[in-house]
């Protein structure tokens, strides 16, 4: 008798008892059986709902294009499609344990990792991160500034565009932004390496490149100001100054008769513009103008 009228009656649990002896018989018999058992434990996901067949069928048949339709295809290979798809749509659905954080303009947030290390993320900075074996692969993105609070365990890395910070546990600030990258060491030992200069920073020592320039310096604080709504500054160009102000209170700063590549050293606060705008200007010999709700002209002296 035909194999295949065996499988597709079978299919049917429409075989007679001379049938179905004659189907047990067949050497793909047992995994026929194996893959209906297993294939009965997938469920359709709760991610979309669809119409009902006949309506379904009909939209299909009006926008669909003609296909040559395959000869041959197999009863067992159709179940062996759906098992493939449903795996597939398994692991799409489930598998994904990547996890992505982001503060906006003017906000902070905190952020406890899956060992109980936090991360602190300053205003308009995201971090990214994969929770699957977490504790042996200690791994995450950063851009924009976050302050770390490495609990003990395995190699803990951060990554960004301009360099890598690898720590075992410890507390330590990251800074990335556009042609700025600074890390500061507040506990324990932080290795950094950013293209072909590496450094081991321990509590105190600041590792920074700045436009293309490295430079070390020092540090006598026990955590980053702009935890406590304060932005600091050590002989940092006015140009960077500005855009932390513009982050922190969602401004638009425009300059007239500046040279934006002064150093500046100091600091502002994030609870009130325009005491931040004195403590900017003022040192430096600058004049400010609120022109909008969202416009800031900063002003230098005219020559």
């Amino acid at each position: 008798m035909d194999k295949d009228y065996l499988i597709e009656n079978w299919l049917k649990d429409d075989l007679n008892d001379v049938e179905k002896d004659m189907f047990s018989k067949l050497d793909d018999a047992q995994l026929n059986e194996y893959i209906i058992e297993n294939a009965q434990h997938f469920k359709a996901s709760y991610f979309s709902k669809s119409d009902d067949f006949n309506t379904f069928k009909t939209q299909y048949k009006s926008s669909k294009t003609p296909v040559k339709k395959l000869n041959g295809f197999s009863p067992l290979l159709k179940i062996a499609s759906v098992v493939v798809i449903g795996l597939g749509l398994y692991f799409a659905f489930f598998s994904n344990t990547l996890t992505h954080v982001e503060t906006l303009v003017g906000e902070k947030s905190v952020i406890e990792l899956p060992d109980h290390s936090k991360v602190a993320l300053n205003a308009l900075s995201s971090i990214e991160f994969n929770t699957k074996n977490w504790d042996e692969n200690r791994f995450l993105r950063l851009d924009g500034e976050a302050y770390f609070m490495v609990a003990k365990g395995k190699t803990f890395d951060v990554k960004t565009e301009n360099g890598t910070v690898t720590v075992v546990g410890t507390q330590f600030n990251v800074k990335q932004r556009e042609n700025y990258f600074e890390v500061k060491c507040f506990e324990g030992i932080v290795k950094v390496t950013s293209d072909t200069i590496t450094r081991k920073l321990l509590a105190g020592d600041v590792y920074q490149i700045l436009n293309g320039k490295f430079t070390e310096g020092k540090i006598v604080t026990s955590a980053p100001k702009w935890r406590e709504n304060r932005s600091e500054f050590e002989a940092i160009p006015i140009k960077e100054v500005l855009s932390e102000l513009e982050r922190q209170y969602n401004i638009q700063v425009t300059f007239k008769n500046i040279n934006t590549n002064r150093l500046f050293t100091g600091e502002f606060v994030h609870n009130n513009l325009e005491n931040a705008l004195i403590a900017i200007t003022l040192p430096m010999n600058m004049t400010y103008e609120l022109s909008s709700s969202n416009l800031v002209i900063i002003h230098g002296k005219e020559n």
